[in-house]
This record gives structure tokens, C-alpha cells and sequence, in this order.
């Protein structure tokens, strides 16, 4: 077998020139195009990275923000009921408290109507007894209880203080001798004397009818009254049983 050198060599020419033109009109052109692409591809990648990082920073903000809100809502969700506790155990004891005044100004006020109607069966009934003692008193006046209640006065005179017997005896004025029922002459003349020596002086002394003393003999002066009658004992009474 024989190489023929020129044609190899004429091969050999054409294939660098082949390559030369790949790599020159081909090559460069397809390597220019493939760094492109990657230089593309590497951009691409680099700013979906960025655009990952980005989200995962805006999530993970959303998740601070979301934890951020739930903690805040933990806490006005307590405050509320906080605030609605306070605000039921203010209101219960302000209704307790108005429940006791209202029991209180109820009982006082169920009070307040007892005592005013006992006052008022007290009252009643006390002006009743007195009206019956009175009623019956007024049946027994005669010159036996007349004589009687002289002596009351008579004793209820020398008790007086000696000044004031002094200046209702020297005074000048008459005394007032008032009875329930009219006196005679001789009860008169009895009622002067005996009332001029309980003075130990001669005062003088006139007479007056007053049926409204029931009984009794009382003296009234310029400077003394000795009130000696049922009607001013039965006002007593009556001023004890109402006290």
C-alpha cells in the first residue's frame, strides 16, 4: 500500500482550514452565544436567588408580624377581660350596695311606720282613757271633792317658796281662785280665809267659774299659778303616756 503524500497533505490542508474557519466563523460566535446564555442564565439565577432571599425576608417579616399581632391580641383579649371582670365586680357590688340601701331605706322606712302607728294607737288610745276619766270625774264634783282639793291647794301654797308667797300676797293685785262649778258665799268666804293664812297675809281673792277644769279649785296671780284641777292632772297624764 502506497500513501500518496499530496493528496494527505492537500487533506491535511483542508481540514485546518475547515477548522480555522469552525473556529473562527462558528466556534467564537457559538462560544460568544453559550457565554451569553450562561452569563443570562447566571443573571437569572442570581436575581431569582435575590428574589427568593426577598421572599423569604418578606415572609419571615410577615411571621414577626403575624406573631407581633397575636401577641397583641393575646394582650388587649386579656385586657378585655380584665376590663370586663373589673367591670362585673364593680357592677355586683354596686347592685349588692343598692340592694342594701333600698333594704335599708325599706326597713327604715317599715320602722318609721310602726313607731307612727303605735304613736298614733298610743295617742288614741290615751285621749280615749283620759276622755273616759275625765267623763267620769266630772260626775263626782261636789262640796266633798271641792273640799278636798282646797286642802290640795292650801298645801300646794305653803310649799311655794317664801319669796314668791310674799310678792303674790303683797303684790296688790287679786288673785284668781278658779273652780269648775260655782261656789257659794259661805265656800268663798271659807276659800279667802283659809287661802289668806296659807300666805300668812290677806290677799285679795276673786272668783271664777271654768267648767272646763273638770274638778278642782286652782290659783292664778300676777306672780304664781298653781294649776290644782282633774283637767291638769289628766294633761299630765296624757303627757306621760304619749312621752
Amino acid at each position: 500500500m502506497t500513501i500518496d503524500w499530496w493528496t494527505l497533505g492537500i487533506q491535511a490542508v483542508n481540514v485546518g482550514i475547515l477548522v480555522w474557519l469552525l473556529g473562527r466563523f462558528f466556534w467564537r460566535p457559538v462560544a460568544a452565544m453559550v457565554e451569553q446564555r450562561r452569563a443570562a442564565a447566571q443573571a437569572m439565577l442570581a436575581e431569582a436567588k435575590a428574589r427568593r432571599d426577598a421572599a423569604a425576608a418578606a415572609e419571615a417579616e410577615i411571621e414577626r408580624t403575624r406573631t407581633g399581632f397575636a401577641q397583641e391580641r393575646e394582650t388587649i383579649l386579656a385586657a378585655a377581660h380584665a376590663a370586663a371582670a373589673h367591670l362585673q365586680a364593680a357592677a355586683l357590688e354596686k347592685a349588692a350596695a343598692d340592694a342594701a340601701a333600698l333594704t335599708a331605706a325599706a326597713r327604715a322606712a317599715i320602722e318609721r311606720e310602726r313607731a307612727a302607728a303605735e304613736k298614733a294607737w298610743a295617742e288614741r288610745s290615751s285621749s280615749l282613757a283620759v276622755e273616759i276619766a275625765r267623763r267620769l270625774a266630772s260626775r263626782l264634783d261636789g262640796p266633798a271633792v271641792r273640799a278636798v282639793f282646797l286642802d290640795w291647794l292650801l298645801a300646794e301654797i305653803r310649799r311655794l317658796p317664801e319669796a314668791v308667797r310674799l310678792a303674790a300676797a303683797t303684790s296688790g293685785a287679786a288673785l284668781e281662785a278658779v273652780s269648775a262649778m260655782p261656789l257659794d258665799a259661805a265656800e268663798q268666804a271659807r276659800c279667802r280665809r283659809l287661802i289668806g293664812e296659807a300666805f300668812d297675809a290677806d290677799p285679795p281673792v276673786v272668783f271664777r267659774t271654768d267648767p272646763a277644769l273638770i274638778a278642782g279649785l286652782e290659783l292664778h296671780g300676777p306672780h304664781l299659778a298653781v294649776d290644782n284641777s282633774w283637767r291638769a292632772d289628766l294633761a299630765r297624764i296624757l303627757a306621760d303616756l304619749a312621752a
